[in-house]
């Protein structure tokens, strides 16, 4: 550990010296990197000065205790110690935690997308209850919702809904959540009383932005309807919402939640970023293949990642064997339980793979 915090505090001083040279400051893409980098590693870097200090101050006690015959000094020496080694403790639990390899996009908004799939209406409602259960969610974390686009359900709920939440650490939180949601119930369409199995998808991508993700507007096709509400009837005689359709990859993306065209081609434009990321982040993470699936957060919209099981009250993440048998909690958005076991065993899996841990 010692030798990779060495190596971040000489690369510190390295990009503390670039960040000042002209041709750093006359690139602003090139002058924004080294800045964000600079404030990242200082925080490792404060911490580790501490940590070193703490370190020569224990080693000066302990050798007044091994030499000094005064008892005045001994005593004052032994009292130090009392204090700095508690307090190496705390350092090194935080520097390993400030080691743990870092997603650069935890600190993003995210575009949330639920899509309904095998269960047909029942599959809809309870893409419908997801939706409510993220809404319920980020109120009490403090962000903002926003729905882009919708598509409803013929018995309620949505066949398909997109979203984008904006907030702090909102990507770092929500990327557990991406995969296949199961519901075991008996549906309201159900005559019999007998328990279906539905699930619906969940994507969350993290809102990329022009500089991250060049999208060459020649290969976009935009198109412009009028927003439309239930059942399909227009709620506006204006052409404001907006399809847009990335030729090379047959990516399709609409967005009607704005009343101003340009608006919604805005927001059109950042879901179509964060999809064509994602595109080539799973070709990526195809790469380097075994790793990838170690973590927990891989963010694969086809695993199957939790099941909701109404009978038994109880909610089941098969990523990490986590049961827990208070199911309307949950449904009410108290989802923090699951994200947080799933970062402490996603983060202990990166220190064991890094060698922090030693």
């Amino acid at each position: 550990m010692l030798d990779k915090l060495q190596t971040i505090k000489e690369r510190f001083e390295e990009v503390g010296q670039l960040i000042v040279m002209p041709e750093s400051m006359a690139d602003m893409s090139k002058y924004a990197k080294l800045t964000k980098e600079y404030k990242d590693l200082e925080k490792v870097v404060k911490i580790y000065d501490e940590y070193d200090l703490v370190i020569q101050n224990l080693a000066n006690s302990k050798e007044i205790l091994d030499t000094e015959k005064d008892a005045e000094f001994r005593e004052m020496a032994k009292a130090e110690l009392d204090e700095l080694r508690p307090r190496k403790i705390e350092l090194e639990e935080e520097l390993k935690q400030l080691l743990i390899p870092k997603d650069p996009n935890d600190a993003k908004d995210c575009v949330l997308e639920i899509r309904g799939g095998a269960g047909g209406d029942e599959a809809s409602i309870f893409a419908g209850d997801l939706f409510r259960m993220y809404q319920r969610f980020c109120e009490v974390q403090g962000w903002k919702l926003t729905v882009l686009d919708l598509t409803f359900g013929s018995a309620g709920g949505y066949k398909e809904i997109i979203s984008t939440i904006s907030g702090a650490d909102v990507y770092g939180m929500m990327k557990y959540e991406s995969g296949v949601h199961r519901v075991q119930r008996v549906p309201a369409t159900e005559s019999q009383g007998r328990v279906h199995t539905s699930a619906a998808s969940v994507a969350v991508l993290p809102e990329m932005d022009e500089v991250e993700v060049n999208i060459d507007m020649n290969d976009v096709r935009k198109d412009t309807y009028c927003s439309s509400g239930p059942g399909g009837q227009s709620v506006n005689t204006t052409y404001s919402a907006v399809r847009l359709t990335h030729n090379p990859s047959g990516l399709v993306v609409t967005c009607q939640d704005e009343k101003s065209q340009i608006k919604n081609f805005e927001k059109a434009l950042k879901v179509l970023r964060s999809r064509l990321y994602e595109i080539e982040l799973a070709r990526h993470n195809d790469a380097v293949g075994a790793q990838r699936k170690s973590m927990v957060g891989s963010g694969d919209r086809s695993d199957k990642i939790r099941t909701y099981n109404y009978p038994q009250s109880r909610v089941t993440d098969h990523r990490i064997n986590k049961t827990v048998y208070n199911l309307p909690e949950v449904m009410d958005g108290q989802i923090g339980e699951f994200i947080s076991a799933l970062r402490f065993t996603e983060n202990l899996e990166k220190m064991q793979t890094s060698g922090i841990e030693n």
